[in-house]
């Protein structure tokens, strides 16, 4: 069988995209991992399907690098909205359903470069304190450790460490290294199922952001983040230690179109 796919990235943090409305592609972790192999397939850091779901304009299905299935995606999120505008299924605004549950998506700006997107996501709080961080769950699990400079940091080897700490056994967590100043934040994130630091994460980006609220007790605001990938902008509502209205805007761009043979 020979399928159409579509690759996108948001900040760097590129993805293969099926639409699978036709239920025709049944996901398999091997094969999901073959395309996502940078050497000897598509590559990406994960692929995505959109698929019918009934009460929602889609739905949103993320799977990592490795094959398995996995949480939310910041960015898989606004590029599926994306790319399901480019399919006409929305015109400005979208609900969809994602592992996570609904979320709402909006296309601020397009242009040749690509769309700008404003992705909603779930309401939540930060969890537990360590002495060396701090753990809030996003849509995804994250771990958020402040440090004087992101630049000396050894993302991969410190982030696998940590990733792997038995604190958040037995799934795991992203791993994000913050640096905080007057400027906003910049971040740098190693994500488990792809095993390594992606160039931005949009769940690790709102969970840092977040936790600088929380410090900054910053109840209505946002914070600019910047990435190895480039800008977001984080937007948010906290009530006690509640947070709600939270927005993540970025870029989803439109790479690539092919076809494979499965």
């Amino acid at each position: 069988m020979r399928i159409d796919f579509f690759k996108y990235h948001g900040n760097g943090n590129d993805f293969i995209i099926l639409d699978n409305r036709m239920n025709l592609f049944i996901p398999e972790g091997s094969m999901i991992a073959a395309l996502c192999d940078r050497h000897f397939g598509i590559g990406a850091d994960g692929l995505m399907l959109l698929e019918k779901k009934d009460g929602f304009d889609f739905s949103l299905r993320y799977y990592n690098s490795d094959g398995f299935e996995s949480t939310m995606c910041g960015n898989g999120g606004r590029c599926m909205a994306a790319f399901a505008y480019s399919l006409g299924i929305f015109v400005k605004k979208t609900r969809f359903s994602a592992i996570d549950g609904p979320h709402e998506a909006e296309i601020l700006a397009m242009d040749d470069r690509g769309f700008m997107v404003r992705l909603k996501m779930r309401d939540t709080s930060p969890g537990l304190q360590f002495p060396d961080g701090y753990f809030i769950d996003t849509g995804s699990p994250h771990f958020v450790k402040f440090v004087p400079s992101v630049d000396h940091v050894d993302v991969t080897v410190e982030g696998r460490v940590l990733r792997n700490d038995r604190r958040f056994a037995p799934g795991g967590c992203n791993v994000n290294f913050v640096e905080s100043s007057s400027a906003g934040l910049t971040v740098r994130t190693y994500e488990r199922g792809v095993e390594n630091e992606t160039l931005s994460c949009g769940t690790g980006v709102t969970a840092s952001a977040l936790i600088k609220a929380s410090l900054d007790k910053n109840n209505s605001g946002s914070y600019p983040v910047n990435t190895r990938g480039g800008q977001f902008t984080v937007r948010f509502m906290q009530s006690g230690r509640q947070f709600t209205e939270v927005f993540l805007e970025g870029p989803a761009v439109f790479v690539f179109k092919g076809e494979i043979s499965i």
